[in-house]
């Protein structure tokens, strides 16, 4: 059987919608649009990228807190800029039974405004400072667009947010690259090759003094956002009062950042390891590491069952999520079928000759390869293939990303890669936000913002393709989701 990522590519849509029920990851049948309900496979793999993300957490010194969903209007109202980010996404609690209430409450659509009032309570010198705390709850947003599971939805239940609080810039800055370097391991982990950008003005977070995104490239060529780092500089803190008192016994506002990922991160993995057959799991989070199949047959005097059963047994003493398929009355070639939708990374398959012979066959879900080998070698060659598949994995993504980014100068070279493949067009483009505004309207098309660090975006000696001056940076432009 040969890997088939031909409906993968050409029928995306229908083809994630479909699978999303089918592997069992959430089921869209809850009577309110744009929330699902997550489904037990799917919860699973979720609680082990979120496994991942808190032992970063725990390794870069943050501590988990739980907010409540509710903040009061007075509370929201302090930061106009992000007020207006929001405003036309929040869904606000108006009556308590059949009571009016005196403040109105939202239901957080990011917790920027519910925490930044006990900040200012809790932060009080510079001995509280570096401060980073991070939760992962349910925000909610008014999405109008057409919902997507995982991608688009009005309630994000799997929401990831860090915050801190710094002395000064320069702090928060190296805050910055931390979250970047906490990222960068999650991406590997989930063999997630990805670009970063700094976004434009006109498309940063409500409230930050800048914005940073990481995106990876769908099989649509569609660009989908994973993962946002914001500096704030002093701007919450001076609008919700936070100050700590220095060394000096001066009072001074603090520097502030933020860090945050969703379940999206679950629908980049689907959708960029997928292909034909279903889902592709990296082992570093398969529920199911390996799948143990036996092949019993009439007549035969092995006990296929129980040999299976000693295979699973082993690969669980060794530490490897292991299951035995010994579901009666379904014929082997099913029970394939089944497990390589939901994606595991690897199947043992064992029938009366391999008993006999003490063998067991291990096929990969990535490749569909098949090799045999000894009984008694089983969990070392699980290992060594688990190993092969994480990195086959991130190759194959990677030289699809690549392939999906492609550097022109002109307007009309940009449209024909949108028209032919789509994905991630650079252009040279002198900074202005006017010019940067209109070439977006010009390709129907993002600005994703420039390469970031910035210095890795300057360029010399061309020209911005819309306005003729001399350019300053590299653009990414993409069709986002």
């Amino acid at each position: 059987m040969k890997v088939k990522r031909e409906r993968w590519q050409r029928e995306f849509s229908e083809w994630y919608n479909e699978l999303i029920e089918t592997a069992g990851i959430q089921d869209k049948r809850y009577p309110i649009k744009g929330m699902n309900i997550w489904l037990p496979y799917g919860l699973r793999i979720m609680r082990n990228i979120e496994a991942f993300i808190r032992n970063e957490m725990e390794r870069t010194n943050h501590e988990e807190v739980l907010f409540p969903a509710l903040i009061p209007e007075t509370e929201f109202q302090k930061e106009a800029e992000h007020i207006a980010g929001f405003e036309g996404e929040v869904y606000w609690v108006t009556h308590a039974g059949l009571n009016p209430l005196d403040i109105k409450l939202l239901l957080r659509p990011t917790s920027e405004t519910a925490m930044y009032s006990m900040f200012s309570l809790w932060i009080r010198n510079h001995a509280d400072l570096p401060f980073k705390i991070y939760q992962i709850v349910n925000v909610y947003r008014y999405e109008t667009k057409h919902t997507r599971p995982l991608i688009r939805v009005r309630e994000i239940s799997r929401f990831f947010e860090a915050h801190t609080a710094h002395r000064d810039f320069e702090d928060a800055e190296r805050q910055i690259r931390e979250d970047i370097e906490i990222f960068d391991r999650l991406a590997k982990f989930l063999a997630l090759p990805y670009i970063i950008s700094k976004r434009p003005e006109w498309d940063k977070f409500p409230g930050a003094y800048y914005s940073v995104g990481a995106e990876v490239v769908m099989p649509d060529g569609r660009t989908l956002q994973i993962g946002t780092m914001h500096n704030y500089k002093q701007n919450f803190a001076r609008a919700y009062d936070i100050k700590y008192e220095t060394e000096t016994g001066d009072h001074e506002y603090v520097h502030q950042t933020t860090f945050g990922m969703s379940e999206r991160l679950l629908a980049a993995l689907i959708a960029v390891h997928g292909d034909d057959s279903g889902m592709v799991l990296p082992p570093t989070i398969a529920p199911i590491q390996v799948v143990v199949v036996p092949i019993p047959k009439k007549d035969s005097p092995y006990d296929v069952v129980a040999y299976a059963r000693g295979i699973v047994e082993e690969l669980r003493n060794a530490g490897i999520r292991a299951h035995l398929d010994d579901r009666e009355g379904i014929r082997p070639g099913r029970k394939f079928y089944d497990w390589e939708l939901k994606g595991v990374p690897l199947r043992v398959e064992a029938g009366p000759k391999d008993v006999e012979a003490g063998k067991a066959v291990i096929a990969r879900r990535d490749k569909f390869e098949k090799v045999t080998v000894e009984r008694e070698k089983v969990v070392d060659e699980v290992r060594r293939l688990m190993d092969e598949v994480m990195a086959h994995l991130y190759e194959r993504a990677r030289e699809f990303l690549e392939g999906h980014i492609k550097r022109v100068e002109t307007i009309e070279e940009a449209k024909e890669v949108f028209e032919d493949r789509r994905g991630i067009v650079e252009l040279p483009w002198c900074g202005e936000e006017s010019c940067g505004l209109e070439m977006e309207e010009e390709l129907d098309a993002k600005m994703l913002g420039i390469p970031y660090p910035e210095e890795t975006a300057r360029i010399e000696g061309k020209k911005c393709p819309h306005c003729g001056r001399e350019a300053k940076f590299i653009a990414r432009f993409a069709r986002t989701y």
